[in-house]
């Protein structure tokens, strides 16, 4: 399997009551799927995968499977800061029939390179699934840089990481270090550098406003795969100020909002994360108002 393309972390819907919204979660799904949107990414960071219960996740991923009918990859979070959590997570997922795990660089324990390489490669050991590594240093405080990657990609350990740095020398010093005759894309990690990223040599984003416009989000990444930079450039920029507003509290409580405000779902979310200000929502209200179409 090869991650590539336009992929969306998407939102976990909740209801009033706290519990998940399966209607709703099966509405933003559909969207998804007519949006030509080319793999889900359930329970990631986007889909407060800190919160879920493993049932809910069980619940999200076997709905996102029937819904995507083999068309799309299915990748569910399962990465913690305990490598043996992680382990009993990715085999869960695994059983449940997810693609592959997103499996995030553990957080809070600050490991070296050479655990984070033995965490990554102990995974994959004892669960023999494809294994996506998010690498996002500004939630985890761990990097994962593009020599362990390397040494990652060698063993057969991973097969793409998920990169949220910013960092375009990186993409282009991690592309040139790993083995050519092993399988292994970057993914951007971040809506506002599809563009720049794709040009150093990534192969696509999981995205976050691709919740919203996903079709936008498709086109802006086949432009740019093309190398159709001309008519990418507007829409990168399109793209980057919705986005823009979309992070201007924590993820995912904008997206949420706009959600919300666009009929697909509540704006509930999981404490600690908490409703952001009335300045936030309309922010974002005036923001889908200028993008246009969404609302």
């Amino acid at each position: 399997m090869k991650l590539e393309g336009a992929m969306t972390a998407v939102v976990s819907p909740f209801t009033d009551e706290d519990r998940i919204d399966l209607a709703a979660w099966k509405k933003i799904l559909k969207a998804q799927l007519a949006g030509g949107i080319q793999g889900l990414i359930v329970a990631g960071t986007t889909g407060e995968s800190a919160t879920l219960s493993s049932d809910e996740k069980r619940a999200l991923l076997e709905s996102a499977k029937e819904m995507a009918a083999g068309k799309v990859p299915v990748i569910l979070g399962t990465g913690t800061n305990d490598t043996k959590g992680t382990i009993a997570a990715t085999k869960e997922a695994k059983a449940w029939g997810a693609d592959a795990a997103l499996v995030v660089c553990p957080y809070y324990n600050k490991p070296t390179q050479e655990g984070l390489y033995l965490h990554f490669k102990a995974v994959f050991e004892e669960v023999g699934m494809p294994i996506f590594a998010y690498n996002v240093p500004g939630r985890t405080a761990s990097d994962l840089h593009a020599e362990t990657i390397a040494r990652l990609v060698e063993t057969g350990a991973i097969i793409s990481v998920k990169d949220a740095t910013a960092d375009m020398p990186r993409a282009i010093d991690t592309l040139a270090l790993v083995p050519k005759n092993k399988p292994f894309t970057l993914m951007s990690g971040d809506d506002f550098t599809i563009l720049p990223f794709i040009a150093c040599g990534g192969v696509g984003v999981t995205s976050v406003v691709s919740n919203i416009v996903p079709a936008d989000v498709v086109k802006l990444v086949s432009l740019c795969r093309k190398g159709d930079w001309e008519t990418a450039r507007p829409l990168q920029k399109r793209l980057s100020d919705l986005s823009r507003v979309l992070f201007s509290e924590s993820n995912p409580i904008p997206i949420k909002y706009l959600m919300s405000m666009a009929g697909y779902c509540k704006p509930n979310l999981r404490l600690p994360l908490a409703l952001g200000s009335q300045a936030t929502v309309a922010k974002v209200r005036a923001a889908a108002e200028a993008y246009g179409g969404i609302l």
